[in-house]
Protein backbone atom coordinates (compact mmCIF):
# COMPACT_ATOMS: atom_id res chain seq x y z
CA UNK A 1 0.00 0.00 0.00
CA UNK A 2 1.66 3.60 -0.92
CA UNK A 3 2.84 5.20 2.19
CA UNK A 4 0.87 8.54 1.76
CA UNK A 5 -1.16 10.73 -0.46
CA UNK A 6 -1.16 11.54 -3.08
CA UNK A 7 -1.95 8.17 -4.45
CA UNK A 8 -1.70 7.29 -8.44
CA UNK A 9 -4.64 5.91 -10.08
CA UNK A 10 -5.48 2.52 -9.86
CA UNK A 11 -7.91 2.27 -12.47
CA UNK A 12 -6.83 2.60 -16.48
CA UNK A 13 -6.77 6.28 -17.62
CA UNK A 14 -6.85 7.14 -21.18
CA UNK A 15 -3.51 7.91 -21.97
CA UNK A 16 -2.01 5.40 -20.05
CA UNK A 17 1.08 6.35 -18.22
CA UNK A 18 3.31 8.48 -20.64
CA UNK A 19 7.42 7.58 -21.83
CA UNK A 20 9.83 9.53 -23.04
CA UNK A 21 10.56 7.64 -25.58
CA UNK A 22 6.39 7.29 -27.53
CA UNK A 23 4.94 10.12 -25.51
CA UNK A 24 7.25 12.93 -25.37
CA UNK A 25 8.20 13.63 -28.87
CA UNK A 26 4.46 13.50 -29.86
CA UNK A 27 3.32 15.95 -27.06
CA UNK A 28 6.84 18.23 -28.70
CA UNK A 29 5.26 18.07 -31.88
CA UNK A 30 1.67 18.84 -30.22
CA UNK A 31 3.22 21.75 -28.44
CA UNK A 32 4.60 23.25 -31.32
CA UNK A 33 1.63 23.23 -33.43
CA UNK A 34 -0.44 24.29 -30.40
CA UNK A 35 2.31 27.97 -30.45
CA UNK A 36 1.16 28.43 -33.94
CA UNK A 37 -2.35 28.50 -33.62
CA UNK A 38 -2.18 30.66 -30.38
CA UNK A 39 0.48 32.96 -32.08
CA UNK A 40 -2.22 32.72 -35.11
CA UNK A 41 -5.38 33.89 -32.65
CA UNK A 42 -3.35 36.55 -31.24
CA UNK A 43 -1.78 38.41 -34.17
CA UNK A 44 -5.63 37.75 -35.45
CA UNK A 45 -6.77 39.65 -32.38
CA UNK A 46 -4.17 42.16 -32.15
CA UNK A 47 -4.90 43.25 -35.58
CA UNK A 48 -8.60 43.34 -35.49
CA UNK A 49 -8.29 45.66 -31.98
CA UNK A 50 -6.06 47.98 -33.81
CA UNK A 51 -8.32 48.38 -36.39
CA UNK A 52 -11.09 48.61 -33.81
CA UNK A 53 -12.85 45.44 -34.74
CA UNK A 54 -12.73 44.00 -31.26
CA UNK A 55 -13.92 40.31 -31.18
CA UNK A 56 -12.86 39.01 -28.49
CA UNK A 57 -13.22 34.98 -29.61
CA UNK A 58 -9.85 34.78 -30.98
CA UNK A 59 -8.44 36.15 -27.68
CA UNK A 60 -10.64 32.86 -26.15
CA UNK A 61 -8.50 30.79 -28.84
CA UNK A 62 -5.33 32.30 -27.44
CA UNK A 63 -6.02 31.06 -23.87
CA UNK A 64 -7.24 28.01 -25.06
CA UNK A 65 -4.57 26.79 -26.89
CA UNK A 66 -2.20 28.03 -23.88
CA UNK A 67 -4.18 26.04 -21.70
CA UNK A 68 -3.07 23.04 -23.94
CA UNK A 69 0.20 24.14 -24.48
CA UNK A 70 0.77 24.01 -20.57
CA UNK A 71 -1.35 20.52 -20.45
CA UNK A 72 1.03 19.31 -22.93
CA UNK A 73 3.78 20.45 -21.12
CA UNK A 74 2.97 18.71 -17.93
CA UNK A 75 2.81 15.42 -19.96
CA UNK A 76 6.16 15.85 -20.74
CA UNK A 77 7.29 16.33 -17.21
CA UNK A 78 5.14 13.58 -16.17
CA UNK A 79 6.76 11.72 -18.34
CA UNK A 80 10.31 12.37 -17.76
CA UNK A 81 8.89 12.11 -13.66
CA UNK A 82 6.83 9.04 -13.52
CA UNK A 83 6.75 8.72 -10.07
CA UNK A 84 5.99 12.31 -9.15
CA UNK A 85 2.07 12.34 -8.42
CA UNK A 86 2.01 15.88 -8.12
CA UNK A 87 2.78 16.18 -11.81
CA UNK A 88 0.40 13.79 -12.84
CA UNK A 89 -3.08 15.49 -11.41
CA UNK A 90 -1.61 18.62 -12.76
CA UNK A 91 -1.63 17.39 -16.26
CA UNK A 92 -4.62 15.30 -16.20
CA UNK A 93 -6.44 18.74 -15.16
CA UNK A 94 -5.16 20.47 -17.28
CA UNK A 95 -6.16 18.12 -20.15
CA UNK A 96 -9.76 18.06 -18.42
CA UNK A 97 -10.08 21.73 -18.15
CA UNK A 98 -9.08 23.57 -21.50
CA UNK A 99 -11.41 22.07 -23.60
CA UNK A 100 -14.34 23.80 -21.92
CA UNK A 101 -13.59 27.03 -23.80
CA UNK A 102 -14.23 25.78 -26.97
CA UNK A 103 -17.12 24.44 -25.76
CA UNK A 104 -18.25 28.15 -24.62
CA UNK A 105 -17.32 29.73 -27.98
CA UNK A 106 -19.73 27.21 -29.98
CA UNK A 107 -22.91 27.94 -27.14
CA UNK A 108 -21.94 31.80 -27.82
CA UNK A 109 -22.01 30.68 -31.78
CA UNK A 110 -25.49 29.01 -31.25
CA UNK A 111 -26.91 31.85 -29.38
CA UNK A 112 -26.03 34.41 -32.36
CA UNK A 113 -27.23 31.60 -35.04
CA UNK A 114 -30.43 31.26 -33.15
CA UNK A 115 -30.94 35.11 -33.32
CA UNK A 116 -29.74 35.33 -36.81
CA UNK A 117 -32.53 32.64 -37.75
CA UNK A 118 -35.12 33.46 -35.27
CA UNK A 119 -35.19 36.90 -34.51
CA UNK A 120 -38.50 37.47 -32.69
CA UNK A 121 -37.91 34.17 -30.73
CA UNK A 122 -34.04 34.33 -29.87
CA UNK A 123 -34.12 37.35 -28.30
CA UNK A 124 -36.47 36.84 -25.81
CA UNK A 125 -35.52 37.47 -21.93
CA UNK A 126 -36.20 33.42 -21.19
CA UNK A 127 -33.56 32.21 -24.29
CA UNK A 128 -31.22 34.88 -22.97
CA UNK A 129 -31.37 33.57 -19.59
CA UNK A 130 -31.25 29.77 -21.07
CA UNK A 131 -28.27 30.32 -22.80
CA UNK A 132 -26.18 32.40 -20.07
CA UNK A 133 -27.49 29.27 -17.57
CA UNK A 134 -25.46 27.06 -19.80
CA UNK A 135 -22.49 29.37 -19.63
CA UNK A 136 -22.25 29.50 -15.95
CA UNK A 137 -23.01 25.28 -16.15
CA UNK A 138 -20.00 24.77 -17.77
CA UNK A 139 -18.07 26.82 -14.86
CA UNK A 140 -19.90 25.05 -12.44
CA UNK A 141 -18.87 21.50 -13.86
CA UNK A 142 -15.16 22.71 -14.62
CA UNK A 143 -15.40 23.27 -10.50
CA UNK A 144 -16.86 20.00 -9.94
CA UNK A 145 -14.63 17.72 -12.01
CA UNK A 146 -11.62 19.22 -11.07
CA UNK A 147 -12.50 18.96 -7.57
CA UNK A 148 -13.37 15.15 -7.67
CA UNK A 149 -10.45 14.53 -10.07
CA UNK A 150 -8.08 15.55 -7.55
CA UNK A 151 -9.35 14.37 -4.46
CA UNK A 152 -9.42 11.01 -5.79
CA UNK A 153 -5.73 11.73 -5.88
CA UNK A 154 -5.87 11.89 -1.83
CA UNK A 155 -8.05 9.53 -0.58
CA UNK A 156 -8.31 5.87 -0.57
CA UNK A 157 -11.76 5.54 1.39
CA UNK A 158 -13.99 3.50 -1.19
CA UNK A 159 -16.88 5.65 0.01
CA UNK A 160 -15.32 8.72 -0.60
CA UNK A 161 -14.06 7.35 -4.18
CA UNK A 162 -17.70 6.40 -4.93
CA UNK A 163 -18.89 10.05 -4.60
CA UNK A 164 -15.75 11.76 -6.99
CA UNK A 165 -16.69 9.31 -9.21
CA UNK A 166 -20.08 10.16 -9.26
CA UNK A 167 -19.49 13.64 -9.50
CA UNK A 168 -16.88 12.85 -12.08
CA UNK A 169 -19.65 11.04 -14.49
CA UNK A 170 -22.08 13.21 -14.06
CA UNK A 171 -19.62 16.06 -15.25
CA UNK A 172 -18.44 14.55 -18.35
CA UNK A 173 -21.97 13.01 -19.31
CA UNK A 174 -23.41 16.68 -19.04
CA UNK A 175 -20.43 18.28 -20.85
CA UNK A 176 -21.12 15.73 -23.99
CA UNK A 177 -24.36 17.41 -23.97
CA UNK A 178 -23.07 20.50 -23.87
CA UNK A 179 -20.52 19.97 -26.85
CA UNK A 180 -23.79 17.85 -28.73
CA UNK A 181 -26.48 21.04 -28.15
CA UNK A 182 -25.28 23.09 -30.33
CA UNK A 183 -25.79 20.81 -33.33
CA UNK A 184 -30.26 20.47 -32.61
CA UNK A 185 -30.63 24.31 -31.47
CA UNK A 186 -28.85 25.66 -34.86
CA UNK A 187 -30.29 23.04 -37.18
CA UNK A 188 -33.91 23.33 -35.50
CA UNK A 189 -33.53 27.52 -35.73
CA UNK A 190 -32.72 27.45 -39.31
CA UNK A 191 -35.61 24.75 -40.40
CA UNK A 192 -38.32 26.34 -38.07
CA UNK A 193 -40.73 27.52 -40.70
CA UNK A 194 -42.55 29.73 -38.21
CA UNK A 195 -40.82 33.41 -38.79
CA UNK A 196 -42.55 36.25 -37.23
CA UNK A 197 -39.31 38.22 -38.74
CA UNK A 198 -37.26 37.32 -41.51
CA UNK A 199 -33.85 35.69 -41.01
CA UNK A 200 -30.83 38.28 -40.24
CA UNK A 201 -27.76 37.82 -41.44
CA UNK A 202 -24.62 39.11 -39.20
CA UNK A 203 -20.76 39.39 -40.46
CA UNK A 204 -19.47 38.22 -43.27
CA UNK A 205 -20.60 35.14 -45.92
CA UNK A 206 -23.88 33.28 -46.00
CA UNK A 207 -25.54 32.45 -43.24
CA UNK A 208 -25.75 28.72 -44.18
CA UNK A 209 -22.24 28.79 -44.23
CA UNK A 210 -21.80 29.67 -40.96
CA UNK A 211 -24.49 26.98 -40.00
CA UNK A 212 -22.27 24.28 -41.56
CA UNK A 213 -19.16 26.18 -40.26
CA UNK A 214 -20.54 25.32 -36.08
CA UNK A 215 -22.34 21.91 -37.58
CA UNK A 216 -18.84 21.04 -38.34
CA UNK A 217 -17.12 22.07 -34.76
CA UNK A 218 -19.99 21.13 -33.47
CA UNK A 219 -19.58 17.50 -34.55
CA UNK A 220 -16.12 17.29 -33.90
CA UNK A 221 -16.66 18.39 -30.10
CA UNK A 222 -19.53 15.86 -29.37
CA UNK A 223 -17.28 13.03 -30.76
CA UNK A 224 -14.27 14.22 -28.38
CA UNK A 225 -16.39 14.69 -25.46
CA UNK A 226 -19.04 11.20 -25.70
CA UNK A 227 -15.67 9.39 -26.59
CA UNK A 228 -14.23 10.48 -23.24
CA UNK A 229 -17.50 10.16 -21.77
CA UNK A 230 -17.53 6.45 -22.76
CA UNK A 231 -14.14 5.47 -21.70
CA UNK A 232 -15.06 7.10 -18.01
CA UNK A 233 -18.14 4.31 -17.81
CA UNK A 234 -16.09 1.68 -18.63
CA UNK A 235 -13.52 0.89 -15.79
CA UNK A 236 -10.86 -1.17 -16.35
CA UNK A 237 -7.68 -2.00 -13.87
CA UNK A 238 -4.60 -0.13 -14.74
CA UNK A 239 -2.90 -3.66 -15.53
CA UNK A 240 -5.52 -4.31 -18.36
CA UNK A 241 -6.74 -1.11 -20.27
CA UNK A 242 -8.98 -1.28 -23.67
CA UNK A 243 -8.18 -0.72 -26.50
CA UNK A 244 -10.07 3.45 -26.29
CA UNK A 245 -7.39 3.53 -23.21
CA UNK A 246 -4.47 3.41 -25.98
CA UNK A 247 -2.57 6.65 -25.95
CA UNK A 248 -3.47 7.63 -29.85
CA UNK A 249 -6.93 7.93 -28.36
CA UNK A 250 -5.98 10.08 -26.05
CA UNK A 251 -3.86 11.88 -29.04
CA UNK A 252 -6.48 11.91 -31.32
CA UNK A 253 -9.52 12.57 -29.87
CA UNK A 254 -8.50 15.28 -27.50
CA UNK A 255 -5.79 17.30 -29.26
CA UNK A 256 -6.07 16.59 -32.86
CA UNK A 257 -9.66 17.15 -32.64
CA UNK A 258 -9.42 20.40 -30.82
CA UNK A 259 -6.51 21.20 -33.62
CA UNK A 260 -9.20 20.92 -36.18
CA UNK A 261 -11.56 23.20 -34.71
CA UNK A 262 -8.96 26.08 -33.93
CA UNK A 263 -7.67 25.98 -37.19
CA UNK A 264 -10.77 25.48 -39.22
CA UNK A 265 -12.36 28.73 -36.93
CA UNK A 266 -8.81 30.19 -37.88
CA UNK A 267 -8.94 29.56 -41.92
CA UNK A 268 -12.08 30.36 -42.56
CA UNK A 269 -11.77 34.12 -40.59
CA UNK A 270 -14.39 33.74 -37.94
CA UNK A 271 -13.60 36.71 -36.79
CA UNK A 272 -15.06 37.99 -40.01
CA UNK A 273 -18.09 35.63 -40.08
CA UNK A 274 -19.44 35.41 -36.33
CA UNK A 275 -18.87 39.45 -35.47
CA UNK A 276 -22.16 41.33 -34.64
CA UNK A 277 -22.91 44.56 -34.56
CA UNK A 278 -21.78 46.63 -31.43
CA UNK A 279 -25.15 47.77 -29.61
CA UNK A 280 -27.43 44.48 -30.99
CA UNK A 281 -30.07 44.30 -28.41
CA UNK A 282 -33.27 43.33 -30.27
CA UNK A 283 -34.67 42.06 -33.24
CA UNK A 284 -33.63 44.42 -36.24
CA UNK A 285 -30.53 44.80 -35.32
CA UNK A 286 -28.22 42.31 -37.01
CA UNK A 287 -29.91 43.49 -40.16
CA UNK A 288 -29.62 47.09 -39.39
CA UNK A 289 -26.44 47.41 -37.77
CA UNK A 290 -28.40 48.31 -34.26
CA UNK A 291 -27.57 51.70 -35.15
CA UNK A 292 -25.50 53.85 -32.93
CA UNK A 293 -27.58 55.06 -30.75
CA UNK A 294 -29.12 51.46 -29.49
CA UNK A 295 -27.84 50.45 -26.19
CA UNK A 296 -24.85 47.13 -25.64
CA UNK A 297 -26.89 44.62 -23.58
CA UNK A 298 -23.71 42.75 -23.05
CA UNK A 299 -25.24 39.59 -24.13
CA UNK A 300 -23.03 38.97 -27.31
CA UNK A 301 -19.62 39.14 -26.60
CA UNK A 302 -17.77 40.22 -29.53
CA UNK A 303 -18.53 43.92 -31.14
CA UNK A 304 -18.51 45.75 -34.21
CA UNK A 305 -16.86 49.26 -34.23
CA UNK A 306 -15.72 52.06 -36.11
CA UNK A 307 -14.19 49.58 -38.72
CA UNK A 308 -16.93 47.52 -39.25
CA UNK A 309 -19.30 50.42 -39.57
CA UNK A 310 -17.32 51.66 -41.97
CA UNK A 311 -17.06 48.31 -44.28
CA UNK A 312 -20.76 47.95 -43.91
CA UNK A 313 -21.69 51.68 -45.14
CA UNK A 314 -20.17 49.61 -48.42
CA UNK A 315 -22.73 47.38 -48.47
CA UNK A 316 -25.69 47.20 -50.10
CA UNK A 317 -29.25 47.09 -47.98
CA UNK A 318 -29.99 43.63 -49.22
CA UNK A 319 -26.58 41.92 -48.45
CA UNK A 320 -27.21 42.58 -45.14
CA UNK A 321 -31.10 41.53 -44.52
CA UNK A 322 -30.79 38.37 -46.58
CA UNK A 323 -28.58 35.67 -45.39
CA UNK A 324 -26.76 35.53 -48.77
CA UNK A 325 -23.09 35.76 -49.41
CA UNK A 326 -21.63 38.85 -48.28
CA UNK A 327 -18.24 40.63 -50.26
CA UNK A 328 -14.87 39.69 -49.64
CA UNK A 329 -12.78 42.51 -47.80
CA UNK A 330 -9.70 42.90 -46.06
CA UNK A 331 -9.54 43.72 -42.66
CA UNK A 332 -10.31 47.98 -42.53
CA UNK A 333 -10.65 47.98 -46.37
CA UNK A 334 -13.83 47.15 -48.92
CA UNK A 335 -12.89 44.66 -51.78
CA UNK A 336 -14.11 43.39 -55.06
CA UNK A 337 -17.02 41.21 -54.96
Amino acid sequence: MPQGPPYLPQTAQLGGLPTVSVDVPISAVLLFIFVCAAATNMTIFQINRRRGHKFVFSGLLFGFCMARITALAMRIAWATHPTNTNVAIAANVFTQAGVLLLFVVNLLFTQRMVRAYQPSFGWRRPVTLAFRTLLFSVIALLVMVITASVHMFFTLSPGARTKDRQVQLFSVTFLAVLAFLPIPLSLLAALWPQRRTPAENFGRGRLSTKLYLLLFTATLLALGACFRAGVAFDVRPASHPAWFHHRACYYVFNFGIELVVVFTYAASRFDRRFHVPNGSSAPGHYAAGAGRGAADSGDDVGDESAWAERARKELSTSDLAHPGPGPDFELGTAGSR
